[in-house]
């Protein structure tokens, strides 16, 4: 095996596109194309295989990568000793989370990571839906279950809070509304019923049993916007209404519901340097904001 071909690999790996690979290293994608098949033909495996987002490393692509970063973090260190550098996590790490967590806790303190972890590139996929780490589709996951198959390591990242919001202007023009029953009388703001991404999210059903909500999106951030607009009311976490001075929580003794975040990565990539040290910020994130996702947290 030719031990630069592992400095190629990397770059194949991080980029998942040869095209991108190629300009990194500085060799065109034909060039490096048969290196990697040449390094493949080396160790009798695949090391790639096409997928949704370009080329997704193999079973065996990832047990060379683990000992590849080992390799290169191992150059880096020695490097750090000797020439008075810092070793430095490098490669991109793909998050994928629900779209309001990703918003309003992991983006407003990501650039700490990074800040920390200047090689290290995160993709982070904030959306209504999630990626699949079973299939690579990302190196983590933050869900709202625990998946029950597949082959994963979970647990348990944080419980959250939710409370139903309004806007002042919104309760000045509404009529009365001290219990749930009360609710039949009001619009209530949620999600698109047949494409609920999760059963976890049909808020509605709960707080107002029988029937879908008035006024609907995909999207929890226009949800909080048709909210702060004075459109009707909307179950929100708390670590989303509580950092927006333009809402108010109502109903509070009645209506309280808890969720949990779920920390999902597949056992090849939990192994991985930079995965492990987002992991580690991600716990520590959470940490620092508890009160806030558990709703002890009042905004200023």
């Amino acid at each position: 095996m030719n031990w630069d071909d592992l400095r190629l690999f990397l770059a194949v790996a991080r980029a998942q596109r040869l095209a991108a690979a190629s300009r990194v290293v500085g060799l065109d994608a034909t060039t490096l194309s048969r290196r990697m098949d040449r390094l493949a033909a080396d160790l009798g495996t695949s090391l790639f295989e096409p997928g949704s987002s370009g080329l997704m490393l193999t079973a065996r692509g990832l047990q060379l990568l683990r000992h590849a970063e080992a390799m290169e973090h191992s150059a880096l260190e020695a490097r750090g000793e000797v020439a008075g550098e810092r070793g430095l996590l490098s490669g991109v790490v793909r998050v994928s989370v629900a779209e309001g967590f990703g918003t309003w806790l992991v983006a407003r303190h990501l650039a700490s990571f990074q800040r920390a972890n200047p090689n290290i590139i995160v993709e982070l996929i904030a959306s209504s839906g999630f990626l699949n780490p079973s299939k690579r589709e990302a190196d983590l996951a933050v869900l709202l279950a625990r998946p029950k198959s597949g082959p994963l390591v979970t647990r348990r990242l944080t419980d959250y809070t939710l409370q139903l919001y309004a806007a002042p202007a919104y309760l000045d023009r509404a009529p009365p509304l001290r219990t749930p029953a009360d609710l039949k009388h009001h619009v209530l703001i949620g999600y698109v019923p047949d494409i609920i991404f999760s059963p976890a999210l049909d808020y509605i059903a709960e707080i107002r049993p029988g029937t879908a909500p008035d006024i609907r999106s995909s999207s929890i951030n226009a949800q909080h916007a048709l909210t702060a607009s004075g459109a009707g009311l909307c179950v929100l976490p708390r670590f989303i209404g509580e950092q927006d001075p333009q809402l108010v929580p109502v109903l509070t003794a009645q209506i309280a519901l808890t969720r949990s975040f779920w920390l999902v990565v597949h056992k090849d990539m939990r192994q991985l340097a930079r995965v492990a040290a987002f992991i580690d910020w991600l716990s520590g994130l959470i940490a620092a904001n508890a009160d806030l996702l558990a709703g002890r947290h009042t905004a200023a």
